[in-house]
Order: C-alpha cells, then sequence, then structure tokens
C-alpha cells in the first residue's frame, strides 16, 4: 500500500487570545428548552441544515452535535426525536466550507476501530475540520435498551475504558498498524487507512476528578459548567492546572443560552414565558435519565433540580445586543476562559443576529484566533 500523509495537527498556542465561539446544534426536537411555551424545534436535518449553513455565514468557528438514544417524554416528548449526530455532521460537512463540525460519540457504544474510521472519514469529508466530542456515557436507562449498558463498569471504569478507546484511536489515524492487549479492547495489528486529513479536535464534559484528570491527559478542551464567572474561572483554572502538570494545554469552554429582546425587560419576560411553560414531567425523565433522584422516590432537591426547574438546560443571558455583549466579555474577562458553544430558542434568528451584531464586538474586544488549522 502507497502510504497516504499523516494528519497535521491543529495549532494549540497557549494563550491565544481569542475566543473560539459555536453552536450546540438543536438536532433533538425540542431543544435545550423544556417549556410548552417555548418555539417548537422539530430535530429535522432540514432545520439543523440552515443553522450550520447561518453559523458559517455568521463567521462562528464551529457546530457540535450531540449524540441521543432515548427522550424524557412530557407532553413536549423531549428528545423522542434525535438524529444519529456522525451521519448528520458527514452532511452537514458537505453543505458547508468552513465552519468546523464537532460530532459526539459514546465511548461505551462503538468500538475503536469503527469510531476511528467515522471520525477519519468526516474528516476527509469536511477537508480537515472534523472534531470529536467523547462522552463516556452516564445514562444508564438510555444504552440498557440496547443491551449495551457494561455491568460492573462504575463511573471511574467508564473512564479506564474512555483511555484505551481514545488511545487506540489516536494509534489508528496516525500509525500504519496497532496491536493493542487492553482490558476493555483488543487490537491485532488493526489498520486503518485513510488517516484524518489533520488530527481531528477532541473535547469532553469530564468534570469530576477522574473526568478532569482524562480530559487533560487526552483532549484538546473541556467543556465546563456553570454561568457564573467567578465559578467558571475557578473550574478553569482547575483545568489548565492539571493540563499543565502534564505539559499540556487545554482550551476550556461553557455552554450558554442566549435570549435576545429589544429591551432587557422584553428578553425577561420572554425567560418567563418560557419557565411558566415547565413540563413537569419531561423535567422528570430528564432527572431519572442523568441518574438524580426524583422527588417520588423520596430525594431531596438540590441545585441541579432548581437549575433544570428554570426550563433552560443550560446558563442562560438575558437581554439586548449590548447587554449580551456586556455580560459575554465580562464572562470572559473574569473566568479566562477560551469560548462558548452557543444554544438559541430560535436559532434562524438568534444566529444571525448574534452573527451580525454581537460576535464583531467580541471579535474586536478578543482579538487573535486559535482554532485555524495547521497545514504544515
Amino acid at each position: 500500500m502507497t502510504a497516504l500523509p499523516m494528519p497535521t495537527a491543529f495549532d494549540l498556542p497557549s494563550d491565544g487570545g481569542g475566543k473560539d465561539l459555536g453552536v450546540f446544534l438543536p438536532m433533538a426536537n425540542g431543544g435545550w428548552i423544556m417549556s410548552k411555551n417555548a418555539p417548537p424545534l422539530d430535530g429535522s436535518y432540514v432545520y439543523n441544515r440552515k443553522v450550520a449553513v447561518a453559523a458559517e455565514a455568521a463567521g462562528l468557528d464551529f457546530v457540535m452535535a450531540m449524540a441521543k438514544f432515548k427522550g424524557y417524554g412530557g407532553d413536549i416528548r423531549q428528545w423522542e426525536s434525535s438524529l444519529d449526530s456522525v451521519v448528520l455532521m458527514a452532511a452537514l460537512a458537505e453543505a458547508t466550507s468552513r465552519v468546523k463540525v464537532w460530532t459526539t460519540i459514546h465511548t461505551i457504544l462503538q468500538n475503536p476501530g469503527v469510531a476511528a474510521k467515522m471520525i477519519a472519514t468526516l474528516d476527509r469529508v469536511s477537508d480537515g475540520r472534523a472534531g470529536l466530542n467523547l462522552v463516556t456515557g452516564s445514562y444508564q436507562g438510555e444504552f440498557a435498551q440496547f443491551g449495551a449498558w457494561p455491568e460492573g463498569v462504575d463511573h471511574d471504569g467508564r473512564y479506564d475504558l474512555a483511555y484505551e478507546w481514545i488511545r487506540a484511536i489516536k494509534q489508528l489515524w496516525t500509525q500504519d498498524s496497532v496491536t493493542l492487549e487492553g482490558k476493555y479492547f483488543q487490537l491485532e495489528n488493526a489498520t486503518s487507512w485513510p488517516k484524518p486529513v489533520r488530527q481531528p479536535f477532541t473535547v469532553c464534559a469530564g468534570t469530576s476528578a477522574k473526568g478532569m484528570q482524562f480530559t487533560a491527559d487526552e483532549m484538546d478542551a473541556i467543556f465546563l459548567s456553570g454561568g457564573d464567572p467567578v465559578k467558571l474561572g475557578e473550574a478553569s483554572r482547575a483545568a489548565k492546572e492539571t493540563a499543565a502538570r502534564q505539559g499540556r494545554f487545554m482550551r476550556t469552554y461553557s455552554m450558554m443560552t442566549i435570549v435576545f429582546g429589544d429591551t432587557d425587560a422584553e428578553a425577561q419576560a420572554t425567560a418567563d414565558h418560557f419557565r411558566a411553560g415547565l413540563d413537569e414531567q419531561a423535567l422528570q425523565g430528564m432527572l431519572r435519565a442523568y441518574g438524580f433522584f426524583d422527588t417520588e422516590q423520596g430525594g431531596k432537591e438540590n441545585a441541579f433540580v432548581e437549575k433544570a426547574r428554570s426550563t433552560f438546560m443550560a446558563p442562560y443571558v438575558l437581554g439586548t445586543v449590548d447587554t449580551v455583549i456586556d455580560k459575554l466579555t465580562d464572562l470572559f474577562d473574569v473566568s479566562g476562559t477560551d469560548g462558548l458553544m452557543l444554544i438559541f430558542p430560535d436559532y434562524l434568528t438568534g444566529v444571525p443576529l448574534f452573527g451580525q451584531e454581537v460576535l464583531p464586538a467580541l471579535r474586536e474586544r478578543f482579538p487573535g484566533r486559535v482554532l485555524v488549522p495547521s497545514h504544515g
């Protein structure tokens, strides 16, 4: 076989200055607002294609799709219909030419040999724009329905599995053949061609002690939770310090829902209208899926449940364009994080408005780009 070029890596400067801004695609019905009063999102390919094209036109850096296999129910039937993450991103790679396309794979559902080829193919289709969001799996009911839940493998064990999984994939992306005798996976003179055009960008949301160590050891970026700039900054510094101890630089991201209004009061009224339509049954379905108690089981509500009751499944910023600019500037200034993945109640109005009015101000305030691929 004629040797094909090995993938080159993304440039990963230790402090690029600029911020990576992307969109969390609404590839499951209902989006990320668990309300009967939210704009209806059908999770269709047609809608997601429009969102991806709009994100590219707006000048955003990436679009990302989660992977979901079981919804939460309720009157709104939250997330009961969802697209396959890898297939969706391959299709969107053809519909776009610049924006990065990040897909999601659960390590307990895909053999690393299969996953390596899937992501390499996505990278070829997109000409080096592929990214991989790795999820170790915490939704037992979601995977048990397929007989795919690894009994006896606890939280830390799933990260041990993920170490083997991602290291096998990286070797398959860069080596002619791979032999691996692991606890969870075995490869015997395994080959995977073609290689990616570039080393795909990798990200994980592992925020437990074990998860953060795994992400710092193996991934390019971590998704952190929390909309409070001070607490987010503490988590970001902890993540970066964990990576630095391994001689690595790791980006830190968070998610944010943007609710625009012609006035701050109007945006607040919109959020209040969403809250008034909370689908309680869908909320209980989500809590059960995440392994949290529900009140029927005699548990006590905690901060996560309290936040979920806002109907927003991610932190949010409300207000006029100027207010949103100021709040996101403050978030970045205080937290020192490297980027945001954005959610909108209505993407087809929110994404263009963000691109036209908010993004130029953020680019001016935080110059420098850090997601430019290396062509070396």
